[in-house]
């Protein structure tokens, strides 16, 4: 496909590599030539350097052939006026990035509007993902599946666990909960397993199952269900606002520290139910004075990757109620570094915006009849777990998936069929309506019919 990206910052550059990845044709556009250069000598992309709400500067970056204008820039009226002035000229399937909570109430209303294909809003989406974290605080990650009827929960398999030592087959037979381990996650590895496998302490597990099935499991191995009470968020900006928003109608009370004494009028104002606090959150008087031994989860959302490090390090220090640690990461990239940190569950809302414009570009592409309906890259991006909707009859339905010859490393992870969900078994088959999930080490799954040989 010809894609074109309008904005080369961390969102627009983690996109550019994705997508180039995939073979597709990318060129980018930025006003900043030094950027524009970097970013062509690292990826095989054309680029531009001009503004992309010019027309002059969106022919020469191919708009009349586009098959997909998407704008990231920092500018909300920027991005919507470059993909309508896209629409325009070239007819092409548009992508705004939308950040601003005025324009989030109404992004239903401009998207229709405007001819938009869809709006991102990578904050929201990453105080989604923490809100999930918070009401199941065990989990280091949870992506959800068959609108909220199916998850994926990474956790750690901790000292004096019951699981240790214990093979996947055990597993099945001893507890009572129908959950499936999709995933192994042991020394920088990563093993798709079979019932042989032995676990062990200190292995992330990436188990699916139903929430409800989820929360059986756990407390069969004794490990804590109840979402948080408190939290403590350090940074007042924009994903704290949407997190905030979530948290309060979950029930869980509010505490945000925040630097700028107007950007806290501002909070104070939009969130009457939560503690705004004006003060210097790297002074540890403050953080002490404000609870921080005794706050059941922290949440640290400033603009400086290392201040996050730095702040979730010594949360984790002075907790005296083992608190759930949640740490934003936006721009530094030495993962086996930060993972050693055990910085609990990290964030990376860029990567968050790559998995849903992946996630639609790959159904662009397909035409078989079972688009992919969620995509996440998870485990550092080596594995994806993708969601399909079978809509016809193929060569993968009404046949026991023991007698498809299935691809190495492909799992089979669940099928949801009409609400219900089943873990699949060699003479379970896939039907018209199903939603698949699938777990794969392979990238580019564009359609249900990929996972056969």
């Amino acid at each position: 496909m010809k894609i074109i990206i309008v904005g080369c910052g961390k969102v627009g550059r983690t996109i550019t590599e994705q997508l180039s990845k995939e073979n597709h044709d990318v060129t980018v556009i930025d006003k900043d030539n030094t950027v524009i250069h970097d970013v062509t000598n690292n990826y095989d992309v054309m680029g531009v350097v001009g503004d992309g709400v010019s027309y002059s500067v969106l022919k020469e970056a191919g708009v009349d052939d586009a098959d997909l204008l998407i704008a990231v820039t920092t500018s909300d009226e920027l991005n919507l006026l470059c993909c309508l002035f896209a629409k325009k000229a070239g007819n092409c399937s548009t992508i705004a990035r939308v950040r601003n909570p005025v324009y989030s109430k109404e992004a239903e209303f401009i998207k229709e509007e405007l001819g938009l294909s869809m709006i991102i809003n990578p904050e929201y989406a990453a105080a989604t993902e923490i809100s999930r974290i918070m009401r199941f605080p065990s989990a280091i990650e949870i992506d959800t599946f068959a609108k909220g009827q199916v998850e994926l929960m990474k956790f750690i398999i901790a000292d004096g666990s019951m699981l240790h030592d214990m093979s996947i087959v055990q597993l099945s037979k001893k507890l009572k909960s129908e959950i499936l381990v999709c995933t192994i996650e042991r020394n920088g590895e990563v093993i798709i397993p079979n019932g042989s496998v032995i676990l062990q302490k200190g292995d992330i597990l990436s188990i699916i199952a139903s929430p409800t099935q989820a929360r059986d499991f756990f407390k069969e191995i004794g490990v804590e269900t109840h979402q948080v009470k408190n939290t403590i968020i350090v940074g007042g900006g924009t994903i704290a606002y949407y997190l905030a928003k979530q948290l309060i109608k979950m029930g869980i009370s509010v505490k945000i520290i925040e630097q700028d004494r107007s950007r806290c009028e501002l909070l104070s104002e939009l969130l009457p139910e939560a503690i705004i606090i004006n003060g210097d959150a790297t002074n540890q008087d403050i953080l002490y004075e404000e609870g921080i031994t005794h706050t059941e989860s922290f949440v640290s959302l400033t603009g400086i990757d290392e201040g996050n490090i730095f702040l979730s390090l010594f949360a984790q220090q002075a907790s005296e109620a083992n608190a759930k640690i949640i740490t934003k990461i936006n721009r530094i990239s030495f993962d086996e570094i930060i993972n050693n940190f055990h910085l609990g569950s990290l964030i990376y809302p860029k990567f968050i915006t790559a998995e849903y414009i992946l996630q639609y570009v790959r159904a662009m592409q397909n035409s078989v009849g079972s688009n992919v309906e969620t995509l996440y890259r998870i485990i550092e991006g080596k594995v994806e777990a993708l969601e399909f909707h079978v809509d016809l009859v193929s060569d993968i339905t009404d046949i026991p998936l023991e007698q498809l010859p299935l691809k190495k490393n492909i799992l089979i992870a669940c099928i949801n069929r009409n609400g219900q969900t089943i873990m699949p078994n060699g003479s379970s088959t896939i039907q018209v309506g199903d939603r698949v999930i699938v777990i794969t080490t392979e990238n580019g799954l564009r359609n249900i019919e990929n996972i056969i040989k």
